[in-house]
């Protein structure tokens, strides 16, 4: 079992200009991690009951009750007769709701959670004492809290936030009740001299909001209505927390409050939440959960109607969303992801205040950094930096040796923009977090934060899915050897990287056609670049051309060579099948567009093959403007763009951003190649960037400072073509789903070239295997 390692909230600091500082409900929370294991799971419920169970469980929100929210409820006093109290259900519901050992618990609680177990018996006992009620009840709970006070001041357990603080306020409050604790007295002395401490290390003016929300533990030590109201909220409430919010009516009768609380309980009957409303973080939160584990696809119309509700929200500027840092970030990338137009103020905004405070909310910087990846900032240069101090809050937690989640570390390892999505898909499987208790004020779950469901469906969805992956790729090598392309002993053998490529970034089984498209023109891409690097004379490459541009060319008469006839046949048998299905999709011939692409490449590899032959040194310009079409990536993209569902017109493909989204694709990944395959070229003599940026500096500039240079490159393109591919569909011409093939080709150009010259990678072999090959097994589940 791992622990998230923050339990601090996040606040803005820009207090003069936000009323009410931002902060995430997400503090910290229990983990236990699924592992892939050796003993398959035994599945009781069918796929189909899994899924409509899921499907319930999306169009409504659940959340626990709090004992300790309801507590503080409870102690609130009629507006009528201050000797009564206003809300006797609350009282009911404490008697009734007492465990047998005298506590008042969550059940099945962890054992790591015993201050908040503490704190929410006190809390419950102080409300009966109060109005003088439930004595048995009090005497036990009494009982459990001096058998148990040792665990307050034990650092192995998880502290409430706040509980340094509000713990020691409440013992005095119980003094005042005359409420007799026999309490070890080190013991307490340690609490009280923390909670000083406590209280001295927070009483900047960047803390302020932090002291604010944990009120109930400041008793009169503040103005309440100089320095707690300013918080409150539209709806009445502080924080949208009914503990903090009971605590301030107390203090200062305030009808907004009052109403706030009524309102809670009439949702919830008799006892409320720790949060309250919390239905938009769980709506996403339920959205985010389906899109990482790899199902989102199976709850479409459910997904729409609440990224369509949430986009509202969004352009309302609702409280529930701008008020909390995580679930705005979370909402800015799910809509961003989704193709909804969004801009990225609030979000930068929050970026700005979470730097400025510092935040130890690891929940709230992982979401925000997610968020970052994502904006589309007119000032790069600021968002760099603002993604970069980001990251370092983020590495501070792995350095500070304490229990992080493991979402941090592989979002700081795996960026967005060279994370395969079926990777990145099981590995959010395998450790997926099946306990969904949250620790705020007071622990609190909720099935739509994790799920039995969730992780069932996943896994019997991925396996299904890697089925139909490797029989796909048993197709893809039958077809090499019908099309007699292992008998070219100067290619290289890639279907298994080819298809690999596909099956990692759009796995789903209606997209087969057009995964068969990328792997087959893949493995033919990779064989025409080897028969004009190494395998084909002046002669041959001129041959190939030519049977192309005629297309009905006699393979007997016409072929000058063997090799050129078994590649020119595989291209026309694989341009026709392709071209058949396309049409059957676009209605309408998409033959000559596909022969083009092919022509095009063909074109480009010998421009290069006549440089090398003539020892002709082209301009950068000239180099980059043939590369990026040579570097073989069309004959892969384009051709599949036809075969992923949406209609494509011959004006849609000859559009600026059609060719823009190829032309920087294309680009990043012949940059990649050609700094990370710099020193095998040069010794070949093959015509490289990296050798052009030197060879025309003159001298001056070095390997590094050339490699320096198109990295930065690297990153301006990538940067724009996210922002084409995120662009709504209101700016764009293209299908989101056709612009996210190009951004996939990016992330696989950027993970083949991560470390070496793509294809040579042996990190590959076992992501590969996977993907394809290693199905995933889970222990037995509770």
């Amino acid at each position: 079992m791992h622990l998230h390692l923050s339990n601090s909230l996040f606040f803005g600091c820009n207090e003069s200009r936000l009323r009410n500082p931002r902060f995430s409900h997400f503090s910290a929370c229990l983990e236990t991690r699924v592992r892939r294991v050796l003993t398959p799971a035994k599945v009781t419920s069918s796929f189909d009951e899994t899924r409509e169970r899921i499907s319930k469980l999306i169009q409504k929100t659940e959340i626990s009750i709090s004992t300790y929210d309801t507590a503080w409820v409870a102690m609130v006093p009629s507006p009528n007769s201050p000797q009564e109290p206003c809300f006797p259900n609350c009282l009911n519901w404490l008697l009734e709701n007492q465990c047998c050992n005298g506590s008042w618990a969550r059940p099945h609680h962890h054992s790591l959670l015993q201050k908040d177990v503490l704190s929410s018996t006190l809390a419950s006992v102080l409300a009966l004492r109060k109005w003088g009620v439930g004595e048995e009840q009090i005497n036990r709970g009494v009982r459990f809290i001096e058998s148990e006070f040792s665990s307050a001041n034990d650092n192995s357990q998880i502290s409430p936030i706040g509980f340094d603080i509000i713990f020691p306020t409440m013992l005095d409050y119980a003094k005042e009740l005359f409420l007799n604790l026999h309490l070890e007295p080190s013991t307490l002395n340690d609490l009280i001299h923390k909670r000083d401490f406590q209280l001295e290390s927070h009483s900047s003016e960047g803390e302020e909001a932090y002291l604010a929300y944990i009120a109930e533990g400041m008793g009169k030590l503040y103005d309440w209505e100089k320095t707690i109201m300013k918080y409150q909220r539209k709806n009445g409430s502080l924080f949208n927390s009914p503990s903090t919010t009971a605590a301030a009516y107390m203090a200062l009768p305030n009808y907004d409050c009052l109403n706030y609380l009524r309102s809670a309980l009439k949702k919830f009957g008799n006892s409320v939440p720790a949060v309250y409303p919390l239905d938009k973080c769980i709506q996403l939160s339920t959205v985010d959960n389906l899109e990482r584990l790899g199902i989102s696809r199976y709850f479409r119309n459910e997904i729409k109607t609440m990224l369509d509700e949430t986009y509202k929200f969004w352009v309302q500027g609702d409280e529930e969303i701008f008020m909390d840092a995580s679930t705005c970030a979370l909402a800015f990338r799910l809509l961003r992801m989704n193709g909804y137009n969004v801009t990225s103020d609030w979000v930068t905004s929050i970026l700005e205040e979470c730097l400025s405070s510092n935040t130890k909310d690891v929940h709230a910087t992982l979401e925000l950094f997610r968020a970052s990846e994502l904006i589309i900032s007119p000032d790069a240069g600021d968002l760099e930096r603002q993604k970069s101090r980001l990251k370092h809050l983020l590495e501070q937690k792995i350095s500070s040796g304490r229990n992080v989640d493991r979402e941090v570390y592989h979002a700081l390892h795996y960026p967005f923009y060279s994370t395969l999505d079926r990777i990145s898909k099981r590995r959010n499987i395998e450790h997926y977090n099946l306990d969904n208790t949250i620790i705020g004020k007071s622990s609190y779950c909720s099935a739509n934060f994790a799920n039995k469901d969730f992780l069932l469906l996943s896994v019997e969805d991925f396996n299904k899915c890697q089925a139909i992956h490797r029989q796909e790729l048993k197709d893809l090598e039958t077809w090499v050897v019908e099309n007699k392309l292992d008998e070219l002993k100067f290619a290289r053998s890639k279907s298994a990287y080819c298809y690999f490529s596909a099956a990692a970034t759009f796995f789903e089984p209606e997209l087969s056609d057009a995964r068969m498209s990328w792997a087959k023109n893949g493995v033919l891409a990779t064989v025409v670049d080897d028969f004009f690097d190494v395998g084909g004379s002046i002669e041959e490459l001129k041959n190939l051309i030519h049977l192309v541009e005629v297309w009905d060319a006699d393979v007997s008469t016409e072929c000058c060579s063997q090799n050129v006839r078994i590649i020119f046949s595989a291209l026309k048998t694989t341009i026709c099948e392709i071209g058949d299905k396309g049409f059957v999709k676009q209605e309408r011939s998409v033959m000559n567009h596909i022969i083009k692409i092919w022509l095009d490449l063909l074109y480009s590899m010998m421009k290069e093959a006549e440089w090398d032959r003539e020892k002709s040194l082209p301009t950068m310009d000239e180099y980059m403007e043939n590369a990026y079409v040579s570097f073989g990536l069309g004959p892969i993209v384009l051709p599949a763009l036809y075969l992923v569902g949406p209609k494509l017109s011959e004006k849609t493909v000859n559009d600026s951003e059609y060719h823009n989204l190829f032309k920087l694709m294309s680009t990043c990944g012949r940059l990649l190649n050609d700094f990370q395959g710099y020193e095998r070229e040069m010794k070949d003599g093959k015509l490289n960037a990296v050798t052009l940026y030197i060879t025309k500096s003159g001298g001056e500039m070095t390997k590094e400072d050339a490699v320096t240079e198109m990295k930065e490159s690297i990153v301006r393109k990538t940067r724009e073509l996210r922002r084409l591919v995120l662009e709504g569909e209101k700016s764009s011409v293209l299908p989101k789903a056709c612009k996210d093939l190009f951004w996939h080709m990016s992330t696989v150009s950027h993970l083949f070239y991560s470390k070496d010259d793509g294809f040579t990678s042996q990190e590959l072999f076992g992501v590969v295997n996977s993907i394809i090959n290693e199905p995933i097994v889970l222990s037995e589940l509770p």
